[in-house]
């Protein structure tokens, strides 16, 4: 079971010293010895202890705050993300203070300390990298976490995605359907696990192309609508016969990018290249040529993520046990224009399912 966070209390005893001491050290002043300051600042690395920004907050109640970390907040999809866990939060009278980490572990990292210093009810994080250690801290000071857009690969830890690797699958087996033999997976940067998967995904999905049939790779630094405008000024410059027919985005920022960089380049979409993204954010459908997706239940994905953390919370705050759910969801094809012609037809491949 979850400890109760260290004291500053915990702190002094450890040190040998009084509260007031620890504050002193903490606060720089300058009454305290230099063989004090030392005894208090080795209890506090031991200890683990984490200043308490929010302390007049506190004494008066618990925190009524969640803390939230995204990878890009100018992305849509994470911004129906967090509408669907507003909210649920919100109904609860609680608030989110939101994170955006830019896609850089450093912002991530800073993010956390912050919560952590504001003791925030829990935490919601849409992780860069593998941060195992980031999160045992956090829960060592009773602060749970649950990972979203990322399955937690781990029992004990709470987390809601969608099948990434069965997204890609669709979207490269319904252009291998339409008879493209020669299709371009955009995505990167590779260290995103959601990137990895839509591309494994991607590779399953080209296995009945045969043998003439070629999938090829362009990562790209970012998934945003600069880098789908390089992309297509990169597949643009390739010759009649290496160059892809169609074009699996690893988003739809990314796919939204290479429609407007094939446009400049003066080829025709589905005509000369086909596109497929990936969320079906609002844009796809709203693009100059609507853009064929893989959908994946946005608010949906916020709401449950809410719900498994404040179910984590209630558990702690009565020492009950708590039983861990990796939830995923099952994402949908959604067929328009860019890959289609005149199709507008929307085919599903499944519902969301917790396992």
């Amino acid at each position: 079971m979850q400890k109760s966070p260290v004291s500053v209390k915990d702190v002094a005893a450890l040190a040998g010293v009084s509260v007031g001491t620890v504050s002193n050290v903490v606060n720089s002043s300058a009454v305290v010895s230099e063989a004090t300051r030392q005894r208090v600042e080795d209890a506090i690395v031991k200890l683990g202890w984490v200043r308490n920004e929010s302390a007049r907050q506190l004494r008066a109640g618990r925190s009524r705050s969640i803390g939230m970390v995204v990878m890009e907040i100018a992305n849509p999809f994470f911004t129906d993300i967090v509408g669907g866990v507003e909210d649920y939060v919100h109904e609860r009278g609680y608030a989110v203070q939101l994170g955006n980490s830019a896609e850089q572990v450093s912002r991530e990292l800073r993010q956390l300390e912050l919560f952590e210093e504001q003791r925030v009810r829990g935490v919601l994080l849409a992780p860069i990298r593998e941060i195992g250690d980031r999160i045992a801290r956090l829960r060592r000071q009773g602060i749970p976490v649950v990972l979203v857009d990322r399955a937690a690969g781990v029992a004990d830890v709470c987390s809601v995605s969608v099948d990434d690797v069965e997204g890609g699958r669709l979207a490269v087996a319904h252009l291998v359907e339409l008879g493209h033999q020669r299709i371009a997976f955009v995505g990167g940067p590779k260290r995103l696990q959601q990137v990895r998967d839509r591309s494994l995904g991607a590779r399953l999905g080209a296995s009945s192309m045969g043998p003439d049939g070629h999938l090829m790779t362009l990562s790209t630094p970012r998934l945003d609508t600069k880098s789908g405008v390089s992309a297509a000024a990169e597949i643009a410059l390739m010759s009649a016969t290496e160059r892809p027919t169609a074009v699996f985005a690893a988003n739809d920022l990314l796919a939204i990018g290479l429609l407007q960089g094939f446009v400049t380049q003066g080829m025709r979409v589905p005509e000369d290249v086909a596109i497929i993204g990936y969320d079906d954010i609002a844009f796809a459908a709203a693009a100059a040529v609507p853009l064929s997706s893989i959908r994946q239940p946005r608010e949906i994905l916020g709401r449950r993520a809410a719900e498994l953390l404040f179910e984590e919370v209630a558990a702690l705050e009565t020492d009950l046990p708590h039983q861990h759910q990796q939830v995923q969801f099952l994402p949908e094809l959604v067929v328009r224009r860019s890959t289609a012609g005149a199709r507008t037809t929307s085919a599903k491949s499944g519902s969301g399912s917790a396992a």
